[in-house]
């Protein structure tokens, strides 16, 4: 098979609240809005792929449990200390995390799906 691109689908309850969210909040680019009757999406792009956000999904106003949502949204960075910073002047306070393969930033989505920042040092390897 030979694939023009990939995308991640990810089923909203809070739509409005999740557009602005990655949008505005995490920066990602739209690359199209589709806002019409019994339609609503919007397309995002992240690196290689894409993020459609739609309407339909199950929020939560916590961090969902592995059980609730067994994926995490993971966007890697140049340098987590300056992301996280930025996170903070957005009005998100991530939770860091040190490991030994690199430092990760957790938080979540306004439907309490679980992101995370990664660094960029050391992935791959």
């Amino acid at each position: 098979m030979k694939f023009t691109t990939a995308g991640v689908i990810l089923f909203t309850h809070n739509y409005d609240a999740c557009v602005d969210f990655y949008g505005r909040v995490l920066g990602l680019d739209m690359s199209h809005r589709i806002d019409r009757a019994g339609e609503q999406l919007t397309t995002f792009r992240l690196g290689d792929t894409y993020l459609m956000v739609e309407e339909g999904g199950v929020g939560s106003a916590h961090a969902k449990t592995i059980g609730q949502n067994p994926t995490k949204f993971r966007f890697n960075v140049p340098d987590v200390a300056v992301s996280v910073q930025e996170l903070k002047d957005r009005g998100i306070t991530p939770k860091v995390c040190h490991h030994g393969w690199g430092t990760t930033a957790e938080f979540t989505d306004p439907d309490g799906n679980r992101c995370a920042l990664r660094s960029d040092d050391g992935f791959g390897i």
